[in-house]
């Protein structure tokens, strides 16, 4: 039976056989399927009703963001739930063997964080957030070098360092590439890493910024501190700056491109993201093997424009727009 795909200003619906699916919408809906691909705030809204399907750990990180998500199911009749490596919890959905949408993606082992394994499908709707030729992103191991090497000359200097990224994701995958600096988590990224490590992820316990300032030891300098992706004008950062001399070093995808500069005030700019640089992007869809591509979020137009050139039905996905697939 045909089906349609469609962006309206409530987010991506699919209909398939005779099925509304509501892929990541903005608000909730109380109709047909609804699916939440993870638990970064774009991605939340309260319940209002109807199916919904996300994970178990995508519902417990929701809790501790003030959302509510207690009715859901993680299996369902012929929707598949992909582990999608962008964060803890995070999947993309199958619809049978035809379609898969990605949600938010990475296919980069980082850490503890395992690549994604995309399916073969006939349709793809993908998240192109990096869809440029710009982006194209270090290696772990060569970005890793690059930190270690920035804070131990500061340490050597006598400056205590703050790497900066999302609380959460980011803020656990530093916790865990920088642990053996016995680091300091700001209050909120601490919260984070106690939900990671209840469902086994291997962070190391340590003192939030509030408790360590409390007790003076961010008087003993240097010392490091994961923080969340605060600008160089928070308050935050500027007490952390004129009260203890620290060092920021922010981590984006953004920070690898120099016309779309990542400017954030920060004393070090590092590339590092929980998203698929252009190439993986590439290499997934080859992997995928679709009859069609829809691209979302990101560079929709400049990604499709380039998919369409190697060979591939690609277009971006936009209000109003409407397609047929069989």
């Amino acid at each position: 039976m045909a089906s349609a795909i469609k962006m309206t200003s409530n987010g991506i619906v699919a209909t398939q056989n005779g099925t509304r699916v509501h892929l990541d919408p903005k608000r909730g809906t109380n109709t047909g399927i609804t699916f939440v691909s993870h638990a970064h705030i774009d991605h939340l809204h309260n319940q209002s009703g109807g199916l919904l399907l996300t994970s178990r750990q995508t519902s417990e990180i929701a809790k501790l963001r003030g959302y509510s998500i207690q009715r859901y199911f993680e299996e369902y009749e012929n929707y598949a739930m992909i582990d999608s490596g962008h964060i803890l919890g995070a999947k993309g959905l199958l619809f049978g063997d035809e379609v898969f949408y990605t949600g938010d993606i990475c296919t980069r082992e980082r850490g503890f964080m395992k690549g994604a394994k995309a399916p073969r499908c006939k349709t793809l709707i993908t998240e192109c957030t990096f869809g440029m030729p710009e982006y194209v992103f270090p290696t772990l191991d060569e970005t890793v070098k690059k930190v270690n090497a920035i804070i131990s000359d500061m340490y050597a200097k006598g400056k205590p360092v703050i790497l900066l990224g999302y609380e959460l994701g980011k803020g656990q995958i530093l916790s865990y590439l920088f642990s053996h600096w016995q680091p300091y988590y700001h209050d909120s990224v601490k919260r984070v890493n106690d939900v990671y490590r209840s469902f086994g992820v291997d962070l190391k316990d340590s003192m939030g910024h509030t408790e360590a300032e409390n007790a003076g030891l961010l008087d003993k300098k240097p010392w490091l501190m994961i923080a969340p992706n605060l600008g160089g004008r928070n308050s935050f950062v500027q007490d952390m700056k004129s009260k203890y001399d620290a060092i920021t070093i922010g981590f984006s995808g953004w920070a690898q491109s120099q016309r779309f500069a990542f400017a954030r005030q920060h004393d070090f700019s590092i590339a590092l993201s929980d998203h698929c640089d252009y190439n993986e992007l590439v290499e997934l869809v080859k992997h995928c093997d679709p009859d069609k591509i829809y691209t979302v979020h990101g560079f929709v137009e400049e990604f499709a424009g380039d998919l369409s050139k190697m060979g591939f039905d690609a277009q971006p996905l936009k209000e109003n727009s409407l397609d047929e697939f069989f």
